[in-house]
């Protein structure tokens, strides 16, 4: 490292949000300027923090297995080009990780052991930033084409990461998506104050240069393009259509008007902050809302009702408050469970743990009007109520965000046949490959829900695989290397 006592002389430092009274009113991001140029002038300084240990734990940490100290050295030597050339060398996208990822990479940094770990997440973005805006983001066409034609069905991280990677290689990637923009979550999912769609834009726009094709506005499985004509069209499919089922809650008055899937919700909100219209909205405006589920879709939709101007809001979390240190039976470097605080928990809401909904009660009209709650303890893992703690909470609007529970089984992944593991994800073997020979698997799809960073690692991977079955060998790195290898095609 260029400075090998910098760990020593700076503490932890990351950038200052805008002051919640301002940003609460737009659907700006919450960093002033965008995250990367609100880093820039405390950047060099935090990557000096990086302590040249022996062994990196965060490339463990790291799904990409992103090479964190050679550009945190880099940027430290303000040699931007050579940075941005190490972060692309892993992570396709490094614009999205920097700003959605919970960084599992800080987590295992050696730093951290017993002080406050370096902010990789904060100079991944500073790094990307500044390689667009100084024009180092190029498109990578490939030299010549290999005359094989794959299908990428879904456009989230996973989809794209995987798209590129096979354009790159020389195959004719058609990327399908079913809503009528691409992006996938990225698009629909997340809201602009927490990624800005230009940011996705510009890269979509460079993925178009380099020759990929994007078709929006088609739901493979439905209509004239079935299964079956995908796979007579095509030499290879991959399936990264995401964990998109979501997990439902039923108990009584479940059947009330105002009861919502944060997934029906956010992309609505995210439709009219981009300036279309949306007939029939969901609106918190003036009303107390209820978030079920306390993970980062929670969050999301907290952020979106704060902006909305809603009257109140509870997020419920049927497990116990999380400690604010890390526990003893989560030692680093694992991602360990601790309380954290969003964007949007900073803004306004109130954070209810240990409870559990028995009943929405309804007004004479079939609107909710409140929830019925009881407080929970775990025993033998299960939750057990605590009798005597039963009581009610205003509730006009509830939204659940508690997760999802696989991909959506009705159409194409009927159609193809596919098995399904015991979880309800498609089932693949270790080279990404599904039941069907030539369908592969990417992302939330196969793994079931998880991380922006893993579906990045796994559409990388998947096309490592993907390329490799349709010649015969690969050059393509694969962050999560298949150990049995699918024949060639």
């Amino acid at each position: 490292m260029a400075d090998p006592k910098g760990f020593l002389k700076e503490g932890r430092q990351t950038a200052p949000r805008r002051p919640v009274e301002e940003r609460i009113h737009d659907w700006d991001e919450v960093y002033p300027g965008g995250m990367g140029r609100a880093l820039l002038p405390i950047i060099t300084t935090q990557a000096s923090r990086c302590m040249d240990c022996g062994i990196p734990f965060c490339h463990q940490g790291c799904p990409l297995g992103n090479i964190i100290p050679e550009w945190n050295d880099l940027v430290w030597r303000d040699d931007w080009e050579g940075a941005i050339e190490r972060l692309h060398a892993t992570n396709n996208f490094p614009e999205f990780t920097g700003r959605l990822c919970p960084a599992p990479c800080e987590t295992a940094c050696v730093l951290g052991i017993n002080q406050d770990p370096v902010t990789i997440k904060n100079i991944e973005v500073s790094i990307i930033d500044k390689a667009w805006e100084t024009g180092l983001v190029r498109p990578q066409p490939p030299e010549w084409l290999s005359g094989r034609t794959v299908a990428v069905v879904g456009s989230g991280p996973a989809g794209l990461a995987a798209a590129q990677q096979l354009t790159r290689a020389g195959h004719t990637v058609a990327v399908y998506e079913r809503a009528d923009k691409i992006g996938g979550l990225l698009r629909y999912g997340i809201p602009e104050f927490k990624m800005e769609k230009k940011h996705l834009d510009k890269r979509l726009d460079q993925m178009r240069r380099e020759g990929t094709i994007f078709r929006a506005g088609v739901d493979v499985g439905e209509g004239d393009l079935t299964a079956e004509r995908l796979r007579e069209r095509y030499d290879a499919v991959v399936l990264a259509m995401g964990a998109t089922a979501a997990r439902d809650l039923p108990v009584p008055g479940r059947e009330l008007a105002g009861i919502h899937q944060a997934m029906e919700f956010l992309p609505q909100s995210n439709r009219a902050a981009l300036g279309e219209e949306v007939e029939g909205q969901i609106m918190a405006t003036g009303k107390h809302v209820v978030i079920i589920g306390g993970g980062d879709t929670g969050a999301d939709c907290l952020g979106t009702s704060t902006r909305h101007g809603a009257a109140s809001i509870t997020q419920l979390e049927i497990m116990g408050e999380p400690p604010t240190e890390r526990p003893d039976g989560q030692p680093w470097p694992t991602y360990p469970m601790t309380f954290r605080v969003s964007s949007a928990h900073e803004e306004a809401g109130d954070r209810v743990y240990g409870v559990s909904t028995q009943e929405f009660l309804g007004d004479e009209d079939g609107q909710v009007r409140a929830l019925r709650l009881v407080d929970v303890e775990f025993k033998d893992g299960r939750p057990q109520e605590i009798e005597g703690t039963e009581r009610e909470i205003p509730a006009d609007l509830v939204l659940f965000a508690m997760g999802f529970v696989g991909p959506e089984k009705q159409g194409l992944v009927e159609q193809l046949g596919v098995e399904l593991d015991e979880r309800g994800n498609v089932k693949r073997d270790l080279g990404y490959m599904s039941s069907e020979r030539g369908v592969f698997v990417a992302g939330d799809a196969g793994r079931g829900q998880s991380l922006i960073v893993w579906a990045i690692a796994e559409g990388r991977a998947a096309a490592a695989a993907v390329d490799e079955f349709l010649t015969g060998s690969t050059t393509l790195p694969s962050p999560i290397p298949p150990t049995a290898r699918p024949l060639m095609a």
